[in-house]
């Protein structure tokens, strides 16, 4: 686990007329990462973007790219988002029926491999396919639309998870309705990435640097520090 919470701004609360403008802003006031939300309106009822936006903002920063495909069959096109220089490519382990397979397909395009669970799916479910993963996404709530509010048994399960992990060092993410006051209860329960969209996509550009502030400071409250375990 790290002892430094990762903050990835979710683009899916951005301005979308200048998002590569946010991309930088964003960047500049302290995110770790850049969360892309990739949805097919199939899988979730929403539609948002593909490999060739990821393209014309990629180069717009050096940090990690983060994207969580919502998408089915996500396998049929893990290559093109490797090519647009996604670090991390994240996919359902709803919309998969070979979820081991495509695991290792990621890790072949040179990517770290994550798999992303619905609040209503069990954790059990990819206890088989642990020592293909580098990262966990737990959603906090139901996917395909940014603002909802977190969903709070989500705690006890990134709790049961990170169990299950044991010293494995694979990273648990939160994704859905992070806030400052909902970001401290599972960084204690054992999160290490927060994702976050409307808590740091308000203001305007100037109030940036503020939210992240305050969701690492509500993270790294000093006294949850005993309770976080070095990856």
């Amino acid at each position: 686990m790290s002892q430094k919470t990762i903050i990835a701004p979710s683009v899916l609360s951005a301005d979308f007329s200048r998002l590569g403008e946010e991309v930088e802003a964003v960047c500049e006031a302290g995110a770790d990462w850049i969360h892309l939300d990739v949805m097919d309106g199939h899988f979730v009822p929403n539609i948002t973007f593909g490999p060739p936006v990821i393209k014309a903002i990629r180069d717009r920063t050096d940090k990690v790219f983060d994207c969580h495909l919502m998408i089915e069959p996500a396998e049929r096109f893990l290559g093109a988002f490797a090519v647009v220089g996604c670090n991390i490519i994240t996919v359902h382990a709803e919309a998969t029926t070979h979820l081991d397979r495509t695991l290792q397909a990621i890790r072949d395009l040179g990517c770290r491999a994550g798999v992303s669970l619905n609040p209503a799916t069990p954790e059990t479910v990819i206890e088989y396919v642990l020592d293909r993963l580098d990262l966990i996404l737990l959603m906090s709530v139901n996917p395909g639309f940014g603002g909802q509010d977190f969903i709070p048994s989500i705690i006890e399960k990134v709790a049961r998870v990170r169990a299950m992990i044991g010293a494995r060092p694979i990273l648990i993410e939160i994704d859905g309705g992070v806030t400052p006051e909902t970001a401290p209860l599972v960084a204690r329960a054992g999160a290490d990435v927060l994702v976050a969209g409307s808590a740091v996509f308000r203001g305007g550009q100037e109030a940036y640097a503020g939210n992240i502030i305050a969701l690492r400071t509500a993270a790294d409250d000093p006294r949850l520090a005993a309770l976080k375990k070095v990856r």
